[in-house]
């Protein structure tokens, strides 16, 4: 699996503690040092059942300058996959990836549900 962090976000911190508290294998990746490319968004996007709006950090400082709570609603899919693989800090973290899944965000109940 691949888990995708921010380093100094604090839910991330608890999901890596969480993640290897049970033993689970997975590689870690910088979000900010390696931001996921259009091409993995879009895999990821169409491997997770979720609403793409799903993928954007909306408690994020760079997701509020923008001011993108007003503009996604007039932007395409294709439009939001390209403006999340402009920066990493966009992205909702952390993001656990593997060939069956996708989750973003670090919610126990939901991550005990989709790992047993």
């Amino acid at each position: 699996m691949l888990f995708i962090e921010y380093p100094r976000c604090s839910t991330c911190q608890k999901a890596k503690k969480w993640l290897e508290d049970r033993g689970i294998e997975f590689t870690d990746r910088n979000i900010v040092e390696q931001n996921p490319t259009k091409e993995e968004l879009k895999a990821w996007y169409d491997k997770s059942d979720l609403d793409i709006k799903r993928f954007f950090n909306t408690s994020g400082m760079k997701y509020r300058e923008m001011g993108l709570k007003d503009k996604l609603s007039s932007m395409s899919t294709d439009e939001m996959l390209d403006l999340l693989s402009t920066d990493g800090m966009l992205v909702k973290r952390p993001v656990l990836v593997s060939d069956n899944f996708v989750i973003t965000g670090f919610r126990e109940k939901e991550w005990e549900n989709v790992l047993k």
